[in-house]
């Protein structure tokens, strides 16, 4: 079988593939210099605001973590992401993975059932209602479906801005809220999700990232994972200790609204 979605324009004609490479060029050597293992960093590539097609030839290039933060935009796209994909494969145009979607922004709890339907992770698990919607439609799919499924991989979400109004957990209640999901059978608790400051030296709030996450494992040692980085601070993120970044415009280029 040949792994490509042929009838896709080519991703060499808008710098597609450059970025992507150089993004994979500079995880590495940001590995490297951290002294972790090659390829142990997770790539989430945040396709939001990008048409599927962009998706489908990232896929074509390698890639299968993707990450979204509206569920109306990322519920359709899965799905026409998903069709084409399943038409490739039964004409024998793919025998590569299906894409995979983590949920990245503020969720809404009425919007959990619709999630639930196409991501495998939820990275911004930040509230006790959120936890109970989460834990409440996954008791009802499995009740519809005689069985309770694969638990759902979760990350918590960290507030650093010490705003309480601001979506997060405030590190200092992060032990309380994880013992909370960690009651949770149908969930599995992978680790602390965070966002650097625009205000601060982002290797100072990547710091506070992972004393939070290094205080986690002290009442789960498996979660041990790290959501951190995006575009302009990857790297660094990746030498403080992240093992999971979310990269967006630095390998899909500003989305151009004109078509």
């Amino acid at each position: 079988m040949a792994t490509t979605l042929t009838f896709l324009t080519s991703s060499s004609t808008n710098g597609l593939s450059e970025r992507y490479s150089t993004a994979l060029q500079n995880i590495a050597e940001a590995e490297k210099a951290a002294g972790v293992s090659a390829g142990s960093t997770e790539l989430i590539i945040v396709s939001k605001n990008h048409p599927a097609d962009l998706v489908l030839e990232l896929m074509q290039l390698g890639a299968f973590q993707f990450g979204e933060n509206r569920d109306q935009e990322a519920s359709a796209k899965s799905l026409s992401v998903a069709e084409t994909v399943e038409k490739a494969r039964s004409e024998n145009h793919w025998d590569a993975p299906s894409a995979s979607w983590n949920f990245i922004g503020q969720l809404q709890s009425n919007k959990v059932k619709s999630v639930l339907r196409y991501a495998s992770s939820i990275h911004s698990l930040d509230r006790e209602s959120l936890l109970a919607a989460i834990v409440k439609e996954q008791a009802k799919a499995a009740e519809a479906l005689g069985s309770a499924g694969s638990p759902l991989s979760v990350f918590i979400e960290l507030n650093l801005t010490g705003d309480e109004g601001r979506g997060g957990v405030l590190p200092e209640n992060l032990m309380v809220f994880a013992e909370q999901v960690l009651a949770a059978p149908s969930l599995k608790l992978e680790g602390v999700m965070g966002v650097a400051g625009l205000d601060v030296a982002p290797e100072q709030d990547f710091d506070r990232i992972i004393q939070a996450s290094q205080q986690l494992q002290t009442l789960a040692r498996e979660a041990k994972y790290v959501s951190a980085g995006m575009s302009g601070d990857y790297e660094i993120a990746i030498r403080h200790g992240a093992t999971h970044v979310r990269i967006g415009t630095a390998i899909t280029g500003k989305r151009d609204y004109s078509v």
